[in-house]
């Protein structure tokens, strides 16, 4: 007979807890998560259930303030029936599209701006005047101006998409170049890289993080430049939904609009 020597036992004995903790952890892992979820459905009823509840009973004026099943009914009919400005989907493609357009454009233009500026002390300190000022110019003005000079098309809205994106992800680029590790950057000219091979090879990777984390945030941002421009003056788009529902005071057609916009800019 084989004897199972006591290191075994124990080695065995402690490969079983391990496994058993895991197990529990994952456990009551799923069951917060669990928690979790059906917490915020049951907030989400509860809220949409008393605002019913209020519009119902007039608690709540319906005709400011809409309510569920009205908004519910008016994005069943703009499904199904269209908008004004023609089927809903079009309008959620033209908002979409300006911006993507402007996400994309805006971040390549900030990341360029950043790493140039940020590499560059004299550019930087020539330059960061004339970047404060049109940073410091309201939006909504920057709006009115690019609807002037290019018009209701896709352009004007695009462009101030861009605009709401640039500064965002021009300033973290900036600061990551200027983070850059210093010792990084010193031994790799001591191995004789060029300024261009320092830059690609150790400043770019170094405020990738930064970049990174501006990317995150600022395609909210450029979807905000979008609606403001189509709200302030479009032929599409979601904006000129919003702005038409307000003009003929359906709030259940503002409200609705919102959700939608909401859902894009999670998804």
């Amino acid at each position: 007979m084989t004897a199972i020597s006591p290191t075994v036992d124990r080695a065995a004995a402690r490969n079983t807890s391990i496994a058993v903790a895991e197990a529990r952890a994952r456990v009551r892992l799923r069951r917060r998560h669990a928690l979790v979820i059906g917490l915020r459905l049951a907030i989400l009823v509860v809220f949409l259930g008393l605002w019913e509840l209020g519009a119902d009973y007039n608690i709540i004026d319906p005709f400011f303030f809409a309510s569920p099943s009205g908004i519910w009914q008016q994005i069943w009919s703009w499904v199904t029936e269209g908008t004004s400005q023609g089927p809903l989907w079009l309008q959620i493609y033209v908002t979409l599209e300006e911006t993507f357009l402007g996400f994309v454009i805006g971040a390549v233009g900030g990341i360029a701006a950043g790493i140039i500026l940020g590499r560059n002390r004299l550019l930087a300190d020539v330059f960061s005047i004339y970047i404060k000022i049109a940073n410091s110019v309201p939006r909504v003005v920057l709006g009115s101006v690019f609807i002037i000079a290019l018009g209701l098309g896709m352009a004007s809205k695009v462009a101030l998409a861009v605009v709401m994106v640039f500064f965002v992800v021009f300033a973290n680029a900036f600061q990551g170049v200027r983070e850059a590790d210093r010792s990084m950057i010193a031994n790799a000219q001591i191995l004789g890289a060029s300024p261009f091979q320092i830059t690609t090879s150790v400043i770019i990777p170094s405020a990738m993080s930064w970049i990174l984390a501006s990317l995150h945030v600022s395609f909210g941002f450029a979807l905000v430049g979008a609606v403001v421009g189509e709200f302030l003056g479009a032929k599409q788009g979601m904006g000129l939904l919003i702005s038409t529902a307000q003009g003929a005071f359906n709030a259940n057609g503002v409200f609705a609009a919102m959700i939608i916009l909401a859902v894009m800019a999670l998804v």
